[in-house]
């Protein structure tokens, strides 16, 4: 009968324990009112355990520090730090010690050791240490892989692994809605989601747009000469609490001018968000680029540069209109058309010819026109032909006005 030799234990001992700060030490209040039995034992035993908060003593949270007992939740963005030891158990001398810590994740595996070099020897009851950090990237399952080797008194090799797994959450859920603007402004409402389970103090939500626009950040309002937080002084999002962004871009001056460009633009750019939890620890998150879907003006656009907000009955006021070849080959010969609706009258000569327009070009034109009803009144009735093509575009709705009594001052 064959029998196995006893498994040999090796002469080192690893240790790992992932570095996090320490939370608050909790415990559960027992007390009871005078006139019961006990009378005043209870709240005596918490008045004199060292754990509660002096003249507090029936509040959960206590004034000592717990360190952490085991991996807790790890989140992407944060940093994984953990310490590993390595300790010399035997009485004998070890010589040619190496400790190596790779990271294995869905996608790939990386070596967090701080070196890769062997350490000569290690004597009794001496230990190796290391501390490794790395910043999470990946979410899903995540497995740290140990491997410790060594040689023995006797010239033995010795080898062994220990694996420690854990999952990587997501902390935030980033929702995010494009809004285009006639002026080729883009606004961007991001919706961001705290999905742990502890509040989040979002330290910075900012937006790095793309090399074709400048960014204005709509979060913020003046209050004598100061700008203050829409969201008010505290920055705290708790738990599955949702704060919305709202940030406008507008194309840089040396692309607004190249109506093809913008138009096929559909990076916008990416959100960077950095948030701290319990005791300052800290998380940053980058998303991909954030893409919009490109609005569709055809051959030729019609923009509105300048437009009263309010305008008297019967009263003839101005538009200055915007119109641009977004063709990037052809040439365009435009006839400009002005037809009356039931409101809306137009002022001056209807089928003027406008001219050739290269592409990418633009012209702008100032136009006249009155409104016969009151009320908020829509600019419709412009019509342009190409006669090159013999195509004709139509343009209604291009804008709405509010026309009041001509009793009423209109402030310029």
């Amino acid at each position: 009968m064959e029998v196995n030799p006893p498994k040999q234990e090796h002469l080192l001992a690893l240790k790992v324990m992932r570095l996090t700060k320490p939370t608050l030490f909790t415990n559960i209040p027992v007390t009871c009112e005078e006139k019961d039995l006990p009378g005043d034992l209870f709240n005596q035993l918490m008045r004199d355990d060292p754990s509660t908060v002096n003249g507090a003593e029936v509040l959960m949270l206590g004034e000592m520090l717990t360190l952490p007992q085991n991996f807790g939740n790890i989140f992407l963005g944060e940093t994984f730090s953990s310490y590993i030891s390595v300790h010399n158990d035997s009485n004998q001398v070890v010589k040619d010690i190496l400790v190596k810590a790779d990271l294995q994740t869905s996608s790939q595996r990386l070596n967090l050791s701080a070196s890769n070099a062997a350490v000569a020897e290690l004597k009794p009851d001496c230990c190796i240490d290391d501390v490794i950090h790395h910043e999470v990237k990946e979410i899903g399952t995540h497995i740290l892989v140990c491997a410790v080797s060594y040689t023995t008194q006797a010239g033995e090799k010795m080898y062994f692994r220990k694996f420690f797994k854990f999952q990587v959450l997501k902390p935030l859920d980033v929702k995010t809605k494009f809004y285009n603007a006639e002026t080729d402004e883009v606004f961007l409402e991001a919706q961001i989601q705290n999905m742990t389970t502890s509040p989040m103090f979002m330290e910075k939500v900012s937006l790095e747009p793309s090399i074709m626009y400048n960014v204005t950040e709509l979060n913020s309002v003046s209050q004598a000469g100061e700008c203050v937080s829409t969201f008010g002084s505290r920055a705290y999002l708790q738990p599955m609490d949702t704060r919305q962004y709202l940030y406008c871009l507008k194309p840089k001056n040396e692309f607004a001018e190249k109506a093809g460009i913008i138009k096929g633009v559909t990076v916008i750019g990416k959100l960077d968000i950095v948030w701290k939890t319990n005791l300052g620890e800290r998380g940053r998150l980058q998303t991909s680029q954030l893409q919009r879907m490109a609005p569709g003006y055809g051959d030729v656009r019609l923009s509105l540069e300048a437009i009263p907000d309010t305008v008297n009955l019967e009263e003839p006021f101005h538009i200055t209109c915007k119109i641009t070849n977004c063709s990037s080959e052809r040439t365009m010969d435009l006839v400009l058309e002005m037809c009356n609706t039931n409101s809306i009258h137009w002022c001056g000569i209807s089928g003027r010819q406008l001219g050739k327009l290269h592409p990418s070009s633009s012209l702008c034109l100032a136009l006249t026109l009155l409104s016969s009803v009151q009320g908020l009144q829509s600019i419709s009735g412009l019509r342009l032909t190409d006669t090159f093509l013999k195509r004709t575009y139509e343009y209604d709705d291009i804008a709405q006005v509010c026309v009041v009594s001509s009793a009423i001052k209109v402030e310029s």
